[in-house]
């Protein structure tokens, strides 16, 4: 027979048990957006109210596609009507999350700040000055025990 503490120190050191982390999306609009999670399955969407919406889950690795993607519209019915999507995207890897940011359908937010940081400083962020993908890789990676936030419409200290 196995042991309560020896159970629950072995689920410790499991991968999953590393995230401590959440995907968040923060609002900085002037204009509300919609938001869906997608993994495996298609979360209901989730309005963001302009200049104050905020969106978060927790990392979870997705058991069909290994990872997630919150695709935000301006439309409300967006993700199914082909109008343009920021996917904001993360894969849980144990002790690692992978995140990058891509557009399909065209540009959400042309002309605005689009950053997605960590909350751990010393990871890399990922900036679109205006909006639109600057080229290169997005990908980057980081540890999955702090949040990774993608601001849209950022300013100031962003």
């Amino acid at each position: 027979m196995v042991s309560n503490t020896l159970l629950l120190a072995l689920a410790a050191t499991t991968p999953l048990a590393l995230a401590a982390g959440s995907a968040r999306v923060i609002n900085h609009c002037a204009e509300s957006v919609t938001l869906w999670s997608v993994g495996s399955s298609v979360s209901a969407p989730a309005t963001l109210a302009a200049n104050t919406g905020t969106y978060a889950e927790p990392f979870v690795r997705d058991p069909v596609t290994g990872g997630k993607a919150l695709k935000i519209t301006k439309a409300a019915d967006g993700l199914y009507t082909g109008a343009p999507q920021l996917n904001f995207a993360y894969s849980l890897d144990g002790a690692t999350v992978w995140y990058d940011l891509s557009s399909v359908f065209g540009d959400v937010f042309p002309g605005k700040k689009l950053v997605v940081a960590s909350a751990e400083g010393s990871c890399p962020a990922i900036t679109w000055p205006s909006g639109t993908n600057p080229g290169g890789s997005q990908t980057k990676a980081c540890t999955s025990a702090k949040d990774v936030a993608l601001v849209l419409c950022a300013e100031g200290e962003w």
